[in-house]
């Protein structure tokens, strides 16, 4: 009996030991890598299941670490549900080398200097380490290069690398693609051609607004496009993964085999000292913008155009950045899918004041049919039986579909679902290789357009 006790007593500790170490190899705990974004913020804006409450931040001592460190103290002291984030900071200049040797955590999380990004990606898996980058992961082909090797090092480390594409749980942007793969309501995808595209997708944006109810202060490198990117590699990053996202979902593209970039332009928005001192604090142009400088004005190129097409379907998709929107005014979206029987459109602008709405138009003169009107009811009535509240309502020549309080966030919300399907991820070991595919088709589209406008001079 006594042997028998001791076996037990054993087995027991043995047990207890692999529950203890499974128990911390899934423990996920992050690590912010030189947070210069407030992106990097928002995916802890709140509590995120089965992660650990200690982060950590790795960071040289900046405007950047200091606003970050700021937004997850404000997190954990308000009065409406409150965060928990014990932060623990590395500031000195070592402190990549820093993170890398100690690992605290298995998650890097990136949003920031974006000519630096693409090798912390590369560094960071090739250490073994899980990367949760905000976008975008490449800003020119040599970093799409690097990217390409990043993958392949992040694979044969057994981690994955991940980019933050909020707008999939944007609920327009659910809707937008459920209508337009119900064949009664939307008919088929139109191939479109460079000059009338089948998917139109243009924002407009504005470098000086407010995040989290204060005053957006930019650092100064924001400005210059060898280190944040131009527009047409940056912002556009959304509009192409929603195409992927909302037109051909979980497909796995040979982006060299399935698209092709046809023509894109770029242009700059022009910034006065007033304006970059307002945004920045900064009281004069820092000498790494001169080269941007002409007659005390800085010209960033964060506009731009790009064509191409994705297995036959021809797409625009077109990026603005004005300095402030208008008093009474804000961002401006439209994203246009045309097939045979109608269009389906969200629109952000003056008519929708600023909001953005959702409408089924025809896609030819003279408009519906009283057989398109049935057929668009008795489509839209099987999606509005999974979304629950939503309505169509006739309106012009068309409908709006009118989406209940319940099923809108905000934009900041959206980070922590982001976050939350990249750690389902991690846990699982694996990632579908169609999200892969999505990352590598959309930078080579937009590193590639980018090569192509620089040669338009």
């Amino acid at each position: 009996m006594k042997k028998l006790a001791i076996a037990l007593l054993v087995l027991a500790t043995l047990n207890s030991c692999k529950t203890e170490k499974e128990t911390t190899s899934d423990k996920l705990t992050l690590m912010t890598l030189d947070p210069g974004h407030f992106h990097a913020s928002l995916i802890q804006k709140s509590m995120l299941p089965g992660i650990d409450s200690v982060c950590y931040v790795y960071a040289p001592k900046s405007l950047g670490v200091s606003a970050h460190n700021a937004l997850l103290n404000e997190y954990n002291i308000r009065e409406d549900n409150p965060t928990g984030w014990k932060v623990e900071s590395y500031t000195d200049s070592d402190f990549l080398e820093k993170m890398l040797e100690e690992k605290p955590g298995n998650i890097v999380v990136l949003a920031g200097n974006n000519k630096r990004k693409t090798d912390y990606i590369h560094k960071s898996v090739s250490a073994a380490l899980n990367v949760l980058s905000d976008k975008p992961m490449a800003i020119n082909k040599e970093g799409f290069n690097l990217l390409i090797d990043a993958f392949d090092v992040a694979k044969e480390k057994q981690v994955l690398l991940y980019d933050i594409m909020t707008e999939r749980y944007n609920i327009f942007s659910i809707l937008q693609k459920e209508l337009v793969h119900n064949a009664d309501l939307f008919g088929t995808l139109e191939k479109g051609t460079i000059d009338n595209p089948a998917i139109i997708k243009n924002s407009v944006h504005h470098f000086y607004k407010e995040v989290s109810g204060k005053p957006l202060i930019r650092p100064d490198w924001y400005y210059d496009v060898e280190q944040e990117g131009e527009g047409i590699v940056d912002v556009t990053t959304h509009s192409i993964d929603l195409i992927q996202w909302q037109l051909f979902p979980e497909n796995v593209f040979d982006y060299k085999a399935d698209v092709e970039v046809l023509n894109a332009n770029r242009y700059p928005t022009k910034i006065s000292l007033e304006q970059f001192e307002q945004s920045t604090g900064d009281a004069a142009f820092p000498g790494f913008l001169q080269k941007d400088v002409k007659n005390d004005t800085l010209n960033v190129y964060a506009n731009g155009e790009i064509n191409y097409s994705l297995k036959g379907v021809h797409s625009k998709v077109a990026v603005q950045w004005n300095y402030q929107a208008p008093e009474g005014s804000g961002d401006t979206h439209l994203s246009q899918i045309r097939g045979t029987r109608s269009i389906v459109s969200i629109k952000q602008g003056k008519e929708q004041n600023y909001k953005p709405r959702l409408y089924i138009e025809p896609a030819a003169a003279p408009g519906f049919t009283e057989d398109d009107k049935k057929a668009i009811t008795a489509g839209f009535e099987t999606i509005a039986n999974k979304y629950k509240g939503i309505a169509l309502k006739p309106e012009g020549n068309g409908y709006v579909v009118e989406i209940p309080a319940d099923l809108l966030e905000g934009h900041e919300e959206h980070f922590a679902h982001v976050a939350n399907k990249f750690f389902d991820y991690v846990r699982a070991g694996e990632m579908p290789e169609w999200e892969k595919s999505f990352m590598l088709t959309k930078y080579y589209i937009t590193t590639e357009a980018l090569a192509k406008a620089k040669t338009l001079r």
